[in-house]
């Protein structure tokens, strides 16, 4: 997804340098690409005319594709078979994964950024009581829930309170 669109970016760049080679000024160039000015004088400071000899600034990625494959398939296998106690993934955790597997530090606040990249959602887990009685909520949500739902004050009642 990232290098879809880093050669969408990288092919605009290209005809907004070969524009400048066949004289437009910036303002021009900006305006029939959709870009700001400040982008197309970027643009050429980085390079008139290198073309593809340009790469996108900013920090190399931490992990590899081929890693960032691999994670894939340790999170798709679940945190028991890593030696967790549960299936449930924690920042803590998978940063502690690619630690020990690839020998990469992250934050475990920098995760979720990681699991989007990996087209993976974060989600938080559903809280329960561990005293929970699944007999008793299923009795409750039969005989009670029936009653006093019946029985709930509806809009235009003096009991009302929405």
């Amino acid at each position: 997804m990232a290098l879809k669109r880093w050669k969408r970016c990288e092919q605009l760049r290209l005809r907004g340098v070969a524009m400048g080679d066949e004289g437009l000024t910036p303002t021009e160039i900006a305006r029939a690409l959709g870009v700001s000015r400040l982008t197309v004088y970027r643009w050429q400071s980085r390079g008139q005319g290198k073309g593809a000899e340009i790469r996108p600034s900013g920090r190399k990625p931490a992990l590899s594709l081929r890693q960032r494959r691999q994670l894939e398939r340790i999170l798709e296998r679940g945190a028991v078979a890593y030696g967790f106690a549960n299936e449930m993934w924690t920042g803590r955790r998978i940063a502690q994964v690619i630690a020990q597997r690839f020998g990469v530090r992250y934050h475990y606040k920098s995760i979720p950024y990681v699991l989007k990249s990996l087209r993976f959602s974060w989600q938080k887990p559903q809280g329960r009581a561990r005293e929970r009685n699944e007999e008793a909520v299923a009795t409750w949500v039969r005989r009670d829930w029936p009653r006093i739902k019946k029985n709930s004050p509806v809009e235009g009642d003096p009991d009302f309170r929405g």
